[in-house]
């Protein structure tokens, strides 16, 4: 159902910053390389906000974790309601915004724990509403099975829409959705002058340029790099893109266009602590990633941690 807001004015995008507060050098230094997680916990999204403070959901109930970045410690915010929390972000307000596979969206007050609002996203199955970025007028949510983004369009002063007025938008252009069951848009993040939104399609390792207002979708120029298969999360800080790689335990850095139009590679980062990083979030010169360990068999005893590397 479209919402009578023009998707053009849901990204009306000067930059926004999302971010926090720096560390100190001396509370940098100090600051823990790795933080863990509670057993059995399989962590997927990370967002940080000012504190500092990291938040991971969990994806086998979607209850909320907050990790105190400079000592490494934490507690569960929010018991979840049964379904999974697979991307989530912080907004300003202190409001969390999760996605929850084909279960759709919630929003979750940070401070309290208390669900704000719930939305159904999907209109086709299968749906996998998966990852989330955030702009001055719209939270935009990945969908890895269906050619898709869906938009919570928010008001003037950031009110949450109602349940039946989230924006469905189809990617045409370039993109090519893979075969039934094969991960394709994941990690989402905005082209460093906001005009765009830039989305990882996994199973394929392409980037592509999504316009918020059509759908039509260009794929990035990245020159000579390597395609980013099994791409997941991705950060924008200045025009720094962060793509992370999960199966590859790595980071591929690129410097961007302003447009987001194209790309040239600058480095990759790497950790023995990785194991299967999902997504990744800044805080001062730092990266924190969550060890997802999708290659290890979960029980409710399966340690996970967040690994911090230097950005």
């Amino acid at each position: 159902m479209a919402h009578p807001l023009s998707r053009r004015r849901l990204l009306t995008l000067g930059t926004a910053t999302f971010g926090a507060l720096t560390l100190g050098p001396h509370a940098q230094a100090a600051a823990p390389t790795s933080l863990a997680l509670p057993d059995g916990w399989q962590p997927e999204g990370i967002t940080i906000g000012a504190g500092p403070y990291a938040y991971l959901g969990s994806l086998v109930d979607g209850s909320l974790y907050r990790a105190d970045l400079r000592t490494g410690t934490g507690k569960v915010i929010s018991t979840g309601p049964g379904t999974p929390a697979v991307g989530l972000k912080l907004d300003p307000r202190g409001r969390l915004f999760v996605a929850a596979r084909s279960f759709g969206a919630r929003v979750v007050d940070a401070r309290s724990g208390e669900t704000l609002a719930s939305y159904t996203l999907a209109t086709a199955a299968p749906s996998f509403a998966n990852d989330i970025v955030l702009t001055p007028r719209a939270a935009w949510f990945t969908e890895s099975y269906q050619p898709v983004l869906y938009g919570l369009p928010l008001g003037r002063n950031g009110e949450l829409p109602a349940a039946g007025d989230v924006v469905r938008l189809p990617l045409t252009g370039d993109w090519v959705q893979s075969a039934d069951g094969a991960i394709n848009a994941n990690g989402i993040a905005r082209t460093p002058d906001g005009s765009a939104l830039l989305v990882v399609q996994a199973g394929v390792g392409l980037l592509h340029r999504v316009d918020p207002a059509t759908g039509i979708t260009e794929a990035v120029d990245l020159g000579d790099a390597a395609p980013l298969v099994n791409g997941d999360g991705l950060l924008v800080r200045g025009r720094t893109l962060y793509a992370v790689q999960n199966r590859q335990n790595a980071i591929d850095v690129f410097r961007l266009a302003a447009d987001g139009r194209s790309g040239v590679f600058q480095r990759r980062i790497t950790d023995p602590a990785f194991d299967v990083p999902t997504t990744v979030a800044a805080y001062g010169g730092r990266l924190y990633l969550p060890n997802a360990r999708f290659t290890t068999t979960p029980t409710s005893e399966t340690t996970y941690s967040v690994t911090a590397v230097g950005a």
